[in-house]
């Protein structure tokens, strides 16, 4: 076995693999650029190299850089992670030129299925169901347009060396080729060093289902079920579960011995996953294989009870496999969210910025080795915990009789690289951790999801914690009847927080009544006026998504609109969580106080509250309302970064719809476009700037 490893990879799968090779006893060493020099990852590690300013291409990009940081720090083996160089065979060439074990599969794999024109054939060959489509070269835009006439609209365009829901573009019809073959080829080029596009037929209401494969050098190779990935955003996926509640026993043994077959064919050893679209008569074609550890890995071994970062570690020193296909089963049911940087009210648009606050819904969670986290199927069962709130003495009088903790479920893992205080920057990818799930059924695992991100705290940027929660709470995910539209056909004017019905509209009331008590009897004791007869009002107003509500608040109850609230809680100012009981229904809120009351955030929306005492709600009617500013003569910038295309300049009439300008953010490229016609005035920005969110790019006249 291996005494060191190195890293080649930062943030949340750098610790996850760390966090494995600990518990193996294995040395490690993480590499790190410039602006990941405080780095959670760099902090776990026995030993850290830095390789380089933070673009990627000037760091975690650079071959040569990683070997020389093996040779520096003696490590035998590297361990890849996902992206930047996991699937490039010139790196586990260099690596073995070098005498350095690749923790991953052989470089003839990697190419023969790196190169997603030359992995159809293969997969073909080996009787593996494929995709119709076009798999040979494209020679420009014209011929992109003929041959997605040929195949028959919807098309899917896609970079060869693509993967992670970059470098690809849905095309409708012929404009949207036109519109979006050059820029899949950028997106090829600037993310893979390979501007190839392909081109195939889109298969209308499917579902995106994976299968896990694992093999040693021995020629032993397995299948540990499968995952539903379907749950997709700009065919990037944002929830993943297994297994999957559309597949039976039989269609998992035919797609599995599918997947085993195509890595056989090969020589595949290491984890790999056998991605597949798949239709609604249950029909499932090939669309590529990902020839590393996934992002959603952490799902399967839950239901597994296989660590495959251990697996990979323990193949590449040359172990057979523990286990034959008869040995694998899957037990219980797993969900991942992915926590993104991104802004689910304002279109997705990507974000960056501080994390002011950052705090992950596991007991004692942190992403330092001294700190219990979960790390692999192992320690993902056993984060037991609670919330004690404690006594005050300021509040002491309004607690409502309640339990003293809440418990946390035990079945709870976070995989995450980031730590408060920490930045996430414009130079790699927008998310942020994992949230995953494990109970014994499905309906179970995903109420878990949903009082953990109730639980989770992320402050100092845009995220997607609403939509997350929103997605676990829909009728439609819940049934299992999805696709990969399902966010395009659920949200089609994008998000506004999940709906509240009247029930937990009047629970947030009676929790903000509960709260203006707390904060009108601290103003009251900090004036002086303690020993007073003066006491907080007990009759408020409290005004939430359009409605009004009378909120009674004493030292016996609280009563909303005449009926008494059985809520156990408590509450001081400052608190910024809230573990509330009614009836013994458990409700989490977060809380923040405002200049009329109070933002509360949960299940999937943040509500701004007005509490108001009784005997002066009334007079708030002839309050001047403040209008916010006409910025719909602007073209702003909607996040930060490069503006790589201006489509037109002063004086140019534009039409609802058109393209005006392209903004690069986070390896991806964004169209803005017109919302109405009108004509341009002026132009702020050029090709080539750099701009912040909200910056001016152009006004119309």
């Amino acid at each position: 076995m291996f005494k060191k490893i190195l890293i080649a990879n930062r943030g949340e799968i750098a610790c996850r693999v760390i966090r494995s090779a600990q518990k193996m006893g294995i040395a490690t060493v993480a590499v790190y650029s410039d602006a990941d020099a405080r780095s959670p990852h760099v902090e776990m590690a026995d030993e850290a190299v830095h390789i380089g300013p933070p673009p990627a291409a000037e760091s975690y990009l650079l071959a040569d850089k990683i070997i020389a940081a093996c040779k520096e720090t003696g490590a035998e083996a590297v361990h890849p992670g996902y992206g930047f160089l996991s699937e490039r065979e010139s790196f586990a060439k260099a690596l073995d030129e070098a005498g350095i074990t690749f923790i991953g599969p052989p470089p003839a794999a990697i190419a023969a299925m790196g190169d997603k024109i030359e992995s159809k054939k293969l997969a073909k060959k080996a009787g593996v169901s494929v995709v119709p489509g076009h798999v040979g070269e494209i020679d420009d835009t014209e011929h992109a347009v003929k041959i997605s006439s040929e195949i028959g609209y919807p098309v899917m365009m896609k970079a060869s060396a693509g993967g992670g829901g970059k470098g690809m573009r849905l095309a409708w019809n012929e404009q949207d080729v036109r519109e979006g073959f050059e820029a899949t080829k950028r997106e090829g080029l600037a993310s893979f060093g390979d501007d190839r596009v392909f081109i195939e037929k889109f298969i209308e209401q499917p579902r995106h289902i994976e299968i896990q494969v694992l093999g040693d050098k021995h020629g032993n190779i397995v299948y540990l079920g499968e995952r539903e990935c379907s749950i997709q955003r700009r065919h990037q996926k944002v929830v993943e579960e297994a297994p999957s509640p559309f597949v039976d026993e039989e269609m998992r043994k035919a797609m599995g011995e599918q997947a085993v077959a195509l890595a056989a064919a090969v020589d595949y050893h290491s984890a790999g996953t056998v991605e597949l679209i798949v239709g609604a008569d249950k029909s499932f074609y090939f669309l590529e294989m990902n020839t590393r550890l996934q992002v959603e890995h952490p799902v399967t071994e839950n239901v597994t009870g296989v660590d495959l970062v251990e697996q990979m570690i323990r193949v590449a020193a040359g172990e057979k496999l523990p286990f034959k296909q008869g040995d694998i089963t899957l037990n219980g049911w797993s969900v991942e969210n992915r926590v993104y940087a991104e802004d689910p009210y304002r279109g997705f648009l990507p974000s960056i910025g501080r994390l002011v606050r950052y705090n992950p819904p596991v007991a004692a969670n942190s992403a330092y080795p001294e700190r219990s986290r979960g790390a692999g199927p192992s320690e993902a069962e056993d984060h037991d915990g609670e919330i004690v709130s404690a006594e005050l003495d300021t509040v002491s009088r309004l607690r409502s009789t309640r339990t003293d903790t809440v418990s946390i479920p035990t079945s709870l893992r976070v995989d995450d690289g980031v730590a408060e205080g920490g930045e996430v920057s414009m130079f790699y990818d927008p998310m942020i951790a994992k949230l995953i799930t494990y109970a014994e059924t499905r309906e179970a695992a995903i109420d878990l999801q949903i009082d953990a991100l109730d639980r989770f705290e992320l402050e100092g940027l845009g995220h997607n914690l609403d939509f997350l929660s929103a997605l676990m709470q829909h009728p439609r995910f819940r049934s299992g009847e999805i696709t990969t539209n399902f966010i395009a056909e659920e949200y089609p004017d994008g998000f506004e927080g999940a709906p509240a019905d009247e029930t937990l509209l009047k629970r947030l009331s009676a929790i903000a009544g509960f709260a203006a008590v707390a904060h009108s009897d601290r103003a009251r004791r900090v004036s002086g006026q303690l020993d007073g007869p003066l006491q907080p009002p007990a009759d408020w107003v409290v005004e939430i998504d359009g409605s009004a509500h009378d909120v009674h608040v004493d030292l016996d109850d609280v009563s909303v609109d005449g009926e008494a609230m059985e809520l156990a809680m408590a509450y001081a100012p400052g608190d910024r969580m809230i573990a509330a009981e009614f009836g013994g229904e458990a409700l989490t809120v977060k809380i923040r106080p405002g200049r009329y009351g109070f933002t509360v955030t949960t299940r999937g929306a943040s509500h701004e509250v007005r509490t108001l005492p009784k005997h002066f709600a009334h007079l708030v009617r002839h309050m001047i309302e403040k209008e916010p500013p006409d910025l719909s003569k602007f073209l702003l910038c909607p996040m930060p970064g490069l503006i790589t295309a201006l489509h037109v300049g002063e004086g140019d009439k534009v039409e609802a719809g058109q393209p005006l300008a392209v903004v690069e953010a986070m390896k991806m490229e964004n169209i803005l476009r017109a919302e109405k016609a009108g004509v341009v005035s002026t132009v702020a920005a050029a090709e080539g700037d750099s701009l912040q969110a909200d910056d001016v790019i152009l006004e119309f006249e």
